[in-house]
């Protein structure tokens, strides 16, 4: 064994792969390390409008998920620079590589289909600017209004990850998002549509739901989240011994929710107290003790 060749190899072949290696496993360490820092400043600045009651930017929600697609995209262009550069040092010839390196992609290309499908569609959603992290959504198939709704909190180029509203974590590639509805986009409108007999007097109902609105949105607990005075649109409909009244109230992105729950409780407590007659037989709503 000719040592000298030995010794000569370790210097000038081994040991430069091996620095390269370890600088491109630190390189890649302190990007995950800046994106996990970047990723936490975000998630505590969405916190705090969130309890604040304000929305969140638009251009805070893509950020989370334009600086994973950075991240990872760092770390792979790293990993490939290395492996070639670690290659050359050990004196393996690029060329000789070319004809592996063609049947492995084409394996792999037929093998992992659905995961390049999932990050084209990934890149098509951070384009597009569909969503972003802490936005309500709601997943359905094509033409339907009923699916899965949740709020995002991850969205990478390759799946989605909603928190329903009973806690869950739901999972979704994006290659099997059909039809997205955006519950959070600039703002939000409260629709409700009030049922009264038909022998009411219509126009003293309507200035009751008036009113109620109007005192809600008057208040300090709900003025931030009610974005314009509301609005009673008038008969929607008109049915069988009843007609239906539409209450418009236009809302801060996401609180459509909780502000449609207490203008229904407040309606039917003033339809109590207002004796209003009911659709169910025109009976008489009895006033609150």
């Amino acid at each position: 064994m000719d040592f000298h060749s030995v010794d000569h190899w370790f210097d000038n072949d081994f040991l430069p792969t091996v620095l390269i290696v370890l600088g491109a496993l630190l390189v890649c360490r302190v990007v995950r390390w800046i994106g996990s820092v970047f990723r936490g400043t975000l998630d505590r600045e969405v916190r705090v409008l969130i309890e604040a009651g304000k929305p969140v930017p638009d251009r805070t929600k893509r950020s989370r998920a334009v600086g994973q697609a950075a991240e990872w995209t760092a770390v792979s262009l790293v990993s490939v620079v290395a492996g070639l550069l670690a290659c050359s040092e050990l004196g393996i010839p690029l060329t000789s590589l070319v004809a592996p390196a063609t049947v492995a992609g084409v394996a792999i290309g037929f093998g992992a289909q659905q995961v390049v499908s999932d990050l084209l569609a990934g890149f098509f959603l951070l384009v597009e600017r569909q969503f972003g992290v802490g936005d309500l959504i709601r997943l359905s198939t094509a033409g339907q209004l009923t699916g899965i709704t949740g709020t995002v909190e991850e969205l990478t180029l390759r799946v989605t990850k909603l928190r329903s509203p009973q806690g869950d974590i739901v999972v979704i590639p994006n290659s099997a998002l059909r039809q997205v509805t955006n519950l959070s986009k600039d703002w939000s409108r409260v629709v409700i549509d009030i049922p009264v007999a038909a022998e009411e007097d219509l126009q003293r109902v309507i200035v009751i739901i008036d009113q109620v609105a109007s005192d809600m949105a008057s208040e300090p607990a709900w003025r931030k989240q009610i974005l314009a005075d509301p609005v009673v649109a008038g008969v929607e409909t008109i049915e069988v011994g009843f007609v239906q009244l539409r209450l418009l109230v236009r809302t801060l992105p996401g609180r459509q929710f909780d502000v449609g729950r207490e203008l229904r409780m407040r309606i039917v407590v003033a339809f109590r107290a207002e004796h209003v007659l009911t659709p169910v037989a025109a009976t008489v709503i009895p006033s609150s003790p």
